[in-house]
Formats: C-alpha cells, structure tokens, sequence
C-alpha cells in the first residue's frame, strides 16, 4: 500500500514509533526513521536506537536511513524533512509520534516540566510538520499522522502537561487538514492503546497492579502499525481531520465536540437566571469527569 512513498516516523527508535516505521517498510516504504535516542522523559541522546530500527528494515529487505535530530527545535526538525529529500528524493507522509513524559500532580508541576513535554509534542509535531508542509502543497498531495492521547481528549491524573499537548494536537490536525484540503493533503490523529517503555514502569505491587498490567501488556504496539499506514496510503485519499483510537484488536472513531444542548433566554442572563433555569436545564446533559479507563474500561495510554 505505500509502494514509491516516503515517510518520516518521529521517534521511531522504539515502541509505537519502531512497530509504524517497521510496518510501512514492510508495506513498500522508504523511510526515515527518526529518534533523538532519549530517556522516556528526555535526558540523554544515542544514535543506535533509530539505527537498529534502520537496520532490521535493511535486513527485511526494505529501504531506510536513520535521523538523531530532535523535533523540538525548529532548524532541527526541518534537517528531518530534508534527509527524506536527500536520501529518496521526495517526502510523502509524517507520523508526528516522537514523546516524552515528566509526570507530576498539577499543583506541584513545575515550569519546566510543562515546556518540556509541550515543546516535543506540540511544538514537535509543528516544527515537522511546517517543514514538510511546503513540499505537500508544490506536489499536490500528502498526507499526516499526529499521535494523540485519550489523557488529552478525555483526561489524566498527573498529565495536565501532557494531556495539553495532545489535545492541543487533535485541534492542530484539525485546523491543517482544513488548510491543506485543497492541495490534496490530509491530517488524522490516532490514540494508542499501548504498552510501550512510556508505561513500562507502572507499578505491579498488589495483584490489582499486576492485573492492570497483565491487561495493557497484550495491546501491543505493532497493533498500532496497521492504521498508521493505511491513513498514510491512497486508499485513506477521503479520511481527513478524524480522531481514531486503537485498543488492542479495536479501532475507535472519536466523536468530536459538538453543542449537545441549549437554553435561550429573550431578555439575556444573569448570574441569578443561570443558576435558576440555565444550570439545571443543562445539567442533565453533562458530560461526566471521567478518566479513559472508566469510558473505555482500560487505562488511559
């Protein structure tokens, strides 16, 4: 399905990132694979990661080249792009999924805790994206896939910054699949489900823990792969600005927000009239502070 394209997979030394670039090699592919070689939470650098990934593409008989610049960084992220130009000639597809982590409860979240994961995801997934977005528009065609998170479309304890960033994202993609329609370029989003280095250090301490983990441990992340290359290939041409999500053998489409309800009032409101008649009119049409894990009955990833 991806025969004669090129693609470039942020943060694809490891977990979700390995199994999509492994898999659109494996569907015909060049690809970049792209990884700073960084902790979980972004310390450290180290080039083997992306290149043991381009390796194993190597032996399977596809074609790739390893990329270490960070995505974080404007100047950076656009010598991305360029290594797909270089090496292959063109660039066709992007999977913005390269991520870091630095959890903490929101009152005790520090500064640069928040900039951190911001900048790689949010600002990341801009960088790379702007880079690559000129080359779309001149070639008519292209194509996006922004790695989001139920912590941001849902919610998260102890993510205030993560979960920011990846709804953030979902409301990127959308506001680029609306500016680039017209040049024949898409932009979709995917929540995984999946266990991966990012989760790997939940506790298994009671045997509820070790339950939850022996749960999470079978959505792995190769089954990830398959719809990131299909929303990459031509036969996704009319999948544009969605919001899906992955779970093991299950795929989701998100709803989207949308006015579910409303009240009218002739002579306009007050604080008095909205707590009178405006709240309880709407109340029963809340939407309930769920975690991930109570609307999908498994752990927010």
């Amino acid at each position: 399905m991806m025969d004669g394209k090129v693609v470039v997979v942020t943060g694809a030394g490891g977990g979700i990132g390995r199994d999509i670039a492994l898999a659109m090699a494996a569907e015909g592919a060049r690809v970049v694979v792209n990884d700073l070689g960084t902790s979980t939470t972004g310390e450290g650098a180290s080039t083997g990661p992306a290149q043991q990934v381009v390796d194993e593409i190597k032996a399977a008989g596809g074609q790739a080249v390893a990329s270490t610049d960070s995505v974080a960084e404007a100047v950076a992220a656009n010598r991305i792009i360029q290594c797909a130009l270089d090496h292959f000639g063109r660039i066709d597809g992007v999977v913005n999924n390269a991520g870091i982590l630095r959890d903490r409860i929101f009152h005790k979240m520090s500064d640069p805790e928040w900039d951190a994961v911001i900048k790689v995801h949010l600002y990341g997934s801009w960088f790379v994206s702007r880079a690559a977005a000129n080359h779309f528009k001149e070639q008519g065609s292209g194509a996006f896939v922004h790695m989001t998170s139920t912590s941001g479309l849902i919610g998260n304890f102890g993510q205030a910054n993560y979960s920011a960033a990846k709804l953030g994202l979902t409301a990127f993609s959308k506001s680029v699949a609306l500016d680039m329609a017209k040049f024949n370029v898409r932009s979709n989003c995917i929540a995984p489900f999946a266990w991966s280095r990012m989760i790997g250090s939940i506790p298994t301490d009671t045997p509820e823990q070790q339950a939850r983990v022996a749960r999470m441990q079978q959505m792995t992340p190769a089954k990830i792969a398959p719809l990131a290359v299909y929303l990459l290939s031509d036969a996704a041409k009319e999948v544009n600005a969605q919001v899906f999500a992955v779970r093991n053998n299950e795929i989701f489409l998100m709803s989207q927000p949308r006015p579910i309800r409303s009240v009218h009032r002739g002579d306009g409101w007050t604080p008095q009239h909205i707590a009178e008649h405006a709240m309880p009119a709407l109340k029963g049409s809340f939407v309930a502070m769920d975690r991930s894990a109570d609307v999908f009955g498994w752990d927010p990833i």
